[in-house]
C-alpha cells in the first residue's frame, strides 16, 4: 500500500473509510487507556494528523501508545474518518501502528513552547516544531516564487562566483580566504562574496535581463536582529532602463512574489496570524497598493520636523547626507506612509561607488534644509514596515571616466576590478539593478522579528555551532 503524504490527505479530502498508509514523527500521545490518541506529523503540513488508536482492534496499540516519545518515528494504517474534532477535519483510525524508531528521553522538544532564543542553540532539530517548521515551507515556497517570476519574464539566470577578489560595495567588508603563504592557490587575495552584482551586470551586457539568486557574506560583528554573516541576495540586472523603470519591476516583483506566497502558504499564513492578525492586511497591501515614491530630502525634512515636534529616535541627529539607520526608516513606512516606500535620489556620498551620478547637483531648501549643496545618485531603498530596507537598487553609472573617478575617491584596488570598469568601453549604454535581502523579504511577510529564525543554519558573530 502506498504511503500518503499527511499535507495529500488534507487536501484530497479522502472518503470516509478509505484504507491509507502514513509515517511520520510522534507530535505528542495522549493515553486515554482503551482509546488513544496520536498528533502525528512529517513534515508536509503544518497540520497533524490525528491518530485514533484502540486497544482492542489496533495492531501494536501496547507497542506504541505505552513506548513511543514525542520524536519517535511510526508507520500507521487504517481508515479515513472526516471528524469535526480533529486537527484539519480528518482523523485516521488506525488498524495497524508500528514503531519505527524509538526517540531517546532527553529528546529536548517537548509539548511545552519553547522559546526562538532556545531552539537557535539546536538548530539541528528545530525544523520540527510547528514554528520553524513553517517559516521554512514558506521560505521554500518563496524561493520557487522568485525562479518563476524572473523566468516568466524572460530573465537569464546567472550562477555568479561565491569566491572572488571584488567588494563590490567598496566597504572592505568581505570575508578574507586564507592561502597558504609558501604556495598561494589564487594570484590575488581571494574573498567569500557580498554580491553577485558585479557579474551580473557583466551578463545584462550580453541577454540583457539576468539573475542572480544565492548566497552573500559580510564580514560585519553586527549581533542586530537584521543582520547576518550569511544570508541570501536575489540580484536582478537590466540593460537600457533607467531608475523609474527599474522601480515599476521592482514593485511588480514584490507584488508576484507576495501573492505567490499567500496562494500557496494558506497555512502557514493562518498559524501566523493567529498571534499577528495585521499580517493579513499586511499582505493584502502589499499586493494592492501602490508604493509610494520619496525623495531622501523629503524623507530628512520629515525626520528632522518629527522631532522638533517630540519624537525621540536613539539618534537624533538628522542632516542631509546622514545614512540612515533602520529606526528612521521604519518611522517613515510606518508612521508617515503606513506601507512600502521608495526612498531615492540619495547623496552621492553615502552611496556605493557604481551608482550612476544625477544629471546636475541640486541646491535643496525646504523648512530644514537651507541651501545643502551636492551631487546625488539615481539610486532607491524600498523601505517596509517592522524591517526597514529589503532592496537596494540604482542605475549604473555608464560613464567611464566619473566611475574611475569614484573608484579613486574610496581608494579601491583598480586592478581588482579594471574588467568592470572595462565594461563601459564596449557598448554600455545603461544598467540597473537591485538586491533583494531574501531572508529580510521573509521577516517582513510572517512577522519575524530575528533573521537568524529564517535561516535554517544561521552564521552570525561568534556562532559556528553547526
Amino acid at each position: 500500500m502506498k504511503v500518503l503524504e499527511i499535507d495529500k490527505i488534507f487536501k484530497k479530502r479522502y472518503i470516509n473509510g478509505e484504507k491509507i498508509n502514513v509515517h511520520g514523527w510522534v507530535k505528542s500521545t495522549r493515553d486515554g487507556g482503551k482509546i488513544s490518541f496520536i498528533a502525528l506529523n512529517d513534515g508536509s503540513s503544518i497540520l497533524n494528523l490525528q491518530i485514533v488508536a484502540k486497544i482492542d482492534s489496533t495492531q501494536g496499540y501496547d507497542e506504541v501508545i505505552k513506548q513511543a516519545r514525542t520524536g519517535s518515528a511510526i508507520l500507521a494504517i487504517g481508515k479515513i474518518k472526516n471528524s469535526d474534532k480533529a486537527n484539519g477535519g480528518i482523523e485516521l483510525v488506525a488498524e495497524e501502528i508500528k514503531l519505527l524508531k524509538q526517540a531517546d528521553e532527553d529528546y529536548p522538544l517537548q509539548k511545552k513552547q519553547h522559546t526562538l532564543e532556545f531552539l537557535r542553540d539546536i538548530a539541528h532539530l528545530r525544523p520540527r516544531t510547528t514554528t520553524i517548521g513553517a517559516i521554512m515551507k514558506v521560505r521554500s515556497k518563496l524561493a520557487y516564487a522568485i525562479h518563476k517570476f524572473y523566468q516568466e519574464n524572460d530573465f537569464i539566470w546567472v550562477s555568479t562566483p561565491i569566491i572572488t577578489a571584488n567588494d563590490a560595495e567598496g566597504a572592505g567588508e568581505a570575508f578574507k580566504i586564507v592561502q597558504d603563504k609558501t604556495n598561494p592557490f589564487f594570484d590575488k587575495t581571494p574573498s567569500l562574496t557580498v554580491s553577485g552584482q558585479l557579474n551580473a551586470e557583466a551578463y545584462a551586457q550580453a541577454f540583457k535581463k539576468v539573475y542572480t539568486f544565492g548566497p552573500t557574506f559580510r564580514a560585519e560583528k553586527s549581533h542586530t536582529n537584521r543582520h547576518a554573516n550569511e544570508f541570501w541576495m536575489v540580484e536582478p540586472e537590466i540593460a537600457f532602463i533607467n531608475l523609474a523603470q527599474l522601480q515599476i519591476i521592482i514593485e511588480q516583483f514584490i507584488k508576484y512574489i507576495t501573492k505567490y506566497v499567500k496562494e500557496e502558504c494558506s497555512d502557514e499564513i493562518a498559524f501566523f496570524s493567529e498571534a499577528k492578525p495585521f499580517i493579513i492586511k499586511r499582505i493584502d497591501d502589499i499586493i494592492n497598493k501602490p508604493f509610494e515614491k520619496v525623495d531622501y530630502s523629503k524623507g530628512i525634512e520629515i525626520l528632522i520636523d518629527a522631532i522638533k515636534k517630540g519624537q525621540k529616535f536613539d539618534d537624533n541627529d538628522i542632516y542631509f547626507g546622514k545614512d540612515l539607520s533602520s529606526e528612521h526608516e521604519r518611522y517613515l513606512c510606518e508612521k508617515v506612509f503606513n506601507g512600502p516606500i521608495f526612498l531615492q535620489n540619495y547623496p552621492l556620498e553615502i552611496k556605493a561607488f557604481y551608482m550612476k551620478e544625477n544629471d546636475s547637483s541640486k541646491s535643496y531648501t525646504g523648512k530644514n534644509i537651507k541651501n545643502v549643496s551636492g551631487k546625488t545618485v539615481a539610486a532607491n531603498d524600498l523601505l517596509v514596515p517592522g524591517v526597514g530596507e529589503i532592496v537596494g537598487g540604482s542605475q549604473r553609472e555608464d560613464d567611464y571616466d566619473k566611475l574611475m573617478k569614484r573608484v579613486k575617491e574610496l581608494n579601491m584596488d583598480i586592478a581588482n576590478i579594471q574588467w568592470y570598469l572595462d565594461l563601459r568601453k564596449y557598448g554600455y549604454h545603461s544598467s540597473a539593478g537591485f538586491g533583494l535581502g531574501f531572508e529580510r523579504m521573509l521577516m517582513y511577510l510572517l512577522d519575524i522579528e530575528n533573521i537568524r529564525d529564517t535561516i535554517p543554519f544561521p552564521r552570525a558573530g561568534g556562532n559556528l555551532k553547526f
